[in-house]
């Protein structure tokens, strides 16, 4: 009796275990908006103590991941990678926040949903990756999905607001593209870094006497959740995929980060929100899908 050689091992494929790791730094990164309404103090005060949380947090998977707390780990946050990544890190957490405080959380989110078109052109210009037609479709699904949602919440937040959360965007979308440029670079010493120096710019804005006790316990699961444990599910999964169709799986974010308000605070989306939120999450399941079968028709090498 001979066995089929050609029957793929049990298990799942690098391409498979970065859409569930994905999938789920998506869950936790939709959680935002319950965090922002939950918070009582102002932002420059939760800008920073949120950061100070998930630095914190992160220091515990950075004891077992990326080759533990070695010189040759901590040695990124000189490389120009690691630079970087601690700028772009800094710069989008205190876009994210700014934005949350400033413009409403579904705008937030819609911003956000051009992220895979950001992440794609990157991706090109500076790695050359093509981007798959199919790719392309789903990111113009998408598009449309954020028209809908756009066209009917014009004035549904300050122009500040909208800004920042476009800066959130962009600097999101460089940090899924710089993980692929030096995929030997650890990834999480600049992030952690990043958090600290988070901290110092903005903690003498802020007011840490305004914060009681309910307030701590919510920075302390916002940075852990939010920050922490999302950003490390997210970047171990990018790595195993192409910038654009990681950032596109994170549009379920603009669903999912309303959707959760409306659940706990009984703020009912728009219909036009519910409209593009269906078609944006009807294109992430249909690109995701088609990746998971051509992978799995895949022949085995060897």
């Amino acid at each position: 009796m001979s066995l089929n050689t050609d029957v793929r091992p049990l298990g799942l494929s690098e391409h498979e275990k970065g859409v569930i790791l994905v999938v789920a730094a998506t869950l936790a990164w939709s959680a935002s908006g319950i965090y922002s309404r939950l918070l009582s103090i102002d932002a420059w005060t939760t800008i920073a103590w949120r950061s100070l949380f998930g630095g914190l947090f992160l220091l515990i998977p950075s004891f077992f991941l990326e080759g533990g707390l070695s010189r040759k780990q901590w040695a990124s946050i000189f490389h120009p990678s690691g630079i970087a990544m601690i700028a772009c890190q800094t710069f989008c957490q205190a876009c994210f926040i700014g934005a949350l405080y400033t413009t409403s959380v579904a705008n937030v989110a819609v911003i956000y949903a051009t992220a895979p078109f950001i992440a794609a052109l990157l991706g090109w210009v500076l790695l050359r990756e093509r981007v798959a037609r199919r790719t392309m479709m789903a990111g113009g699904a998408c598009l449309l999905g954020v028209i809908i949602i756009v066209a009917s919440s014009i004035g549904g937040g300050t122009g500040f607001g909208d800004l920042l959360a476009l800066g959130m965007t962009a600097s999101f979308a460089l940090i899924i593209v710089i993980p692929r440029i030096s995929p030997g670079v650890p990834s999480l010493p600049p992030t952690i870094v990043s958090a600290f120096l988070t901290l110092a710019i903005f903690s003498p804005f802020g007011s840490v006497g305004s914060i009681d006790t309910y307030n701590w316990v919510v920075l302390a699961a916002f940075g852990a959740t939010n920050f922490s444990i999302a950003l490390v599910l997210f970047l171990a999964g990018a790595r195993r995929m192409p910038p654009a169709e990681a950032a596109l799986i994170g549009t379920m974010e603009i669903v999912l980060t309303p959707f959760w308000v409306w659940l706990f605070f009984a703020e009912q989306p728009p219909l036009a929100t519910l409209l593009g939120g269906a078609v944006i999450v009807a294109a992430v399941v249909w690109h995701t899908a088609g990746d998971l079968r051509s992978s799995r028709r895949a022949p085995a090498k060897g």
